[in-house]
């Protein structure tokens, strides 16, 4: 029991560090754009930056499949060792990185290495983890093991932009555009040390050293592709929704807050909203184990598609205007994110689990969650686009088509992702083995 809690702790932190690294890039980047893409017009410098953003997204595939191959071959503790390790390093040379005009061309082309690194690190960062985590949950606690990475993703959120916050009304606007901006991506650099000393320490699966490691025809990227293709369409569908809401509500909301309202003030209004939503973690996870994980992602796809379009179109520079529109898009995440590790988990087989979780994931990730900044921001030069919500709902209910469209699938029909165990004495159905004449 003492293992399992600290391999769930070490798993799920993964996700605090690479939510903080994410929202910090999106909260920080109108104040580091001109430092690397000097301009004078400011939205030509933010594109820039968003453009960055992109790449990095662009190179979630990758990490998908390299990581994610990594971890069905060789096990998930390695994948999960290498990508905190490419996250700690590229926020790190994000913080120390020099501006345009103290090394010219080299600054912006450092900052994107950097973004490229936490790009495949991401890609293979939450499908290996998801894969850990969900063979480790007992069955009827996948709901609230999911819960954990709501919790670690608002937390991570929470605190960068509560430092953000901070660091404005300490040292004031001038200082943040200055160097305060490096503070966020050099303490995430020190999170993931600390991440990369506890992920050291935890055990394989049991599912993976039971059922994968002794297989020695494993090719699972080839697998995926020709016997799984059906699954990895209905994983597409799932992640379209969560990629592109994640990737707007990450980094083209408080980009577009921090335009909108007065120094400060985006920064309180996620702080606010990511803590309400910390304290409703649990109780969403226990809500899916109880009513189940479908009925409560077309719950939550039809709310949003209804109040999260409105309060982004009514978006204005007031802090409770702020504050509704961040906080629609969290909820949104709040329960995807708790509900998806089990429904995409529950699709593969443990011997191509976190590839065929990581390859689809990444995809789209990069698809939608990349292009999506440069669009927005494209589209919102005079403040909130409907074409632009219109695509962002359409992306929701896709993800809401497929969880009512697709029935159980033949994988998660003959094996869950934790099998429970048999008592002794019982077959496989239940019944009582006669051992005698």
């Amino acid at each position: 029991m003492r293992s399992r809690r600290r391999a769930v702790t070490a798993t799920v932190v993964g996700n605090f560090v690479e939510s903080f690294d994410w929202l910090a890039y999106g909260l920080f980047a109108p104040l580091f754009a001109e430092r690397f893409f000097p301009s004078a017009d400011p939205t030509t410098s933010l594109l820039g930056a968003f453009a960055v953003l992109g790449v990095g997204v662009l190179a979630r595939p990758l990490g998908g499949v390299l990581l994610g191959r990594l971890a069905d071959r060789r096990g998930r503790k390695p994948a999960l060792l290498l990508a905190i390790l490419l996250m700690t390093a590229g926020s790190v040379l994000i913080g120390s990185a020099p501006t345009y005009q103290q090394a010219g061309i080299l600054a912006p082309v450092l900052l994107l290495c950097a973004r490229l690194a936490q790009g495949i690190a991401s890609g293979g960062e939450w499908p290996a983890a998801a894969a850990y985590l969900m063979e480790l949950a007992p069955p009827r606690r996948r709901g609230l093991y999911g819960s954990l990475f709501s919790l670690t993703t608002a937390a991570g959120a929470f605190t960068a932009a509560m430092l953000g916050g901070m660091l404005t009304g300490l040292v004031g606007p001038g200082a943040m555009e200055t160097w305060g901006w490096r503070v966020p991506f050099l303490i995430g650099g020190v999170l993931g040390l600390v991440l990369l000393a506890l992920r050291s320490r935890i055990t394989e699966s049991e599912v993976f050293r039971r059922e994968v490691s002794s297989r020695q025809d494993r090719s699972p990227l080839r697998e995926v592709l020709r016997a799984h293709r059906q699954q990895v369409l209905r994983s597409v569908l799932l992640v379209a929704g969560m990629a592109t809401v994640g990737s707007t509500w990450t980094s083209v909301i408080p980009a577009m807050g921090q335009r909108l309202a007065p120094d400060g003030t985006m920064f309180w209004a996620v702080v606010c909203a990511t803590a309400g939503m910390i304290l409703l973690q649990v109780p969403i996870g226990l809500l899916a184990d109880r009513v189940g994980p479908r009925r409560l992602l077309v719950v939550a796809s039809l709310l949003f598609a209804t109040g999260g379009s409105w309060a982004y179109l009514a978006m204005t520079g007031r802090f409770t205007s702020l504050l509704l529109a961040y906080g629609s898009g969290v909820v949104y995440l709040v329960c995807v994110t708790t509900v998806l590790p089990a429904l995409l988990a529950e699709i593969f087989p443990p011997r191509v689990r976190a590839l065929g979780i990581g390859l689809p994931y990444a995809l789209t990730s990069a698809v939608l969650g990349g292009a999506t900044p440069l669009l927005a921001t494209h589209l919102g030069k005079n403040g909130p686009s409907g074409w632009f919500i219109a695509g962002v709902v359409a992306a929701v209910l896709l993800g809401l088509a497929a969880t009512v469209t697709f029935g159980p699938s033949d994988t998660e029909r003959s094996r869950p992702a934790h099998p429970e165990p048999v008592p002794a004495g019982q077959g496989p159905s239940g019944r009582i083995r006669r051992t005698g004449r």
